[in-house]
């Protein structure tokens, strides 16, 4: 039996998984600060996820936005929510960026 399409959209790419396999205690390190981090202050999961995705697609950090974009939908939230983040940053980084970002939340073949 096949996994979930949500869970196989969920998974991270082949690269992390092989960095993660060889340097485990870095990955455990990174993840305990980034939930430092969001226990830090008021912002509601759902927020985070967003606030996240937004701070990558500003950077022009395309594996970044990827990935808050797969771990977004693996919270629930809707491709529509992820495509407005995008949309709000045409003004701040251009028209040409705001498109490759809509690009980058977009799950593949769509």
């Amino acid at each position: 039996m096949s996994e979930p399409k949500a869970a196989r959209a969920a998974e991270p790419p082949q690269e992390f998984r092989e960095f993660a396999g060889r340097y485990p205690a870095v990955v455990e390190a990174y993840e305990r600060l980034g939930e430092e981090v969001r226990k830090a202050g008021p912002l509601s999961p759902r927020e985070v996820a967003l606030v996240k995705l937004g701070i990558s697609i500003g950077a022009r950090m395309q594996g970044a936005a990827h990935a808050h974009a797969r771990k977004a939908r693996a919270q629930g939230i809707d491709l529509a929510a992820l495509e407005h983040v995008a949309l709000l940053a045409c003004p701040t980084i251009g028209f040409p960026n705001m498109m490759a970002a809509l690009g980058w939340v977009r799950p593949k073949g769509s």
